[in-house]
């Protein structure tokens, strides 16, 4: 294992197992999206979830308070669509991946995930070389049975 801090603070995070999320936010072109293992509860009253984003992101320039945002919390036979938005093809080819539909707010909502999060962003806070974006929960969706993507040390389990 390389030395300092940075590197072993990499290893450990690589042995934190996380589920797979598809975000998306409208931009000037159309939808955009990305996969992200950082999305959490922040709290029940209101319903809100953290969103974690890389402010080098394509989705980040779309985030600003009151956008709307389309969270997909990805089943366990999605894991081609969450390669799709990781980066592993152009971010104009992304919603050919999967099925999706338009929400009430007129975001892509993907078929089939565990769940559907229609959210609005109430704040946002950067740190480091990320923002984190406080999304207020508006309507969710629930599909059936529990079988979530997880992402552990570079792979889905």
């Amino acid at each position: 294992m390389a030395d300092g801090l940075p590197a072993v603070f990499k290893a450990a995070m690589r042995r934190l197992a996380a589920s797979v999320s598809i975000v998306v936010a409208q931009g000037n072109d159309g939808p955009v999206g990305i996969a992200a293992t950082s999305v959490t509860s922040l709290t029940m009253d209101p319903p809100a979830l953290l969103v974690c984003v890389n402010r080098s992101a394509s989705l980040h320039a779309t985030l600003v308070p009151t956008a709307p945002l389309s969270i997909n919390l990805l089943s366990r036979d999605q894991a081609d669509v969450a390669g799709a938005f990781g980066g592993g093809v152009a971010q104009s080819e992304r919603f050919g991946m999967g099925q999706w539909q338009s929400n009430e707010t007129g975001l892509p909502e993907l078929a089939g995930a565990q769940a559907n999060l229609h959210c609005v962003i109430d704040a946002m806070l950067a740190y480091g070389t990320h923002s984190i974006v406080i999304a207020r929960v508006l309507q969710a969706r629930v599909g059936e049975g529990i079988a979530p993507l997880i992402y552990q040390d570079g792979g889905f389990l």
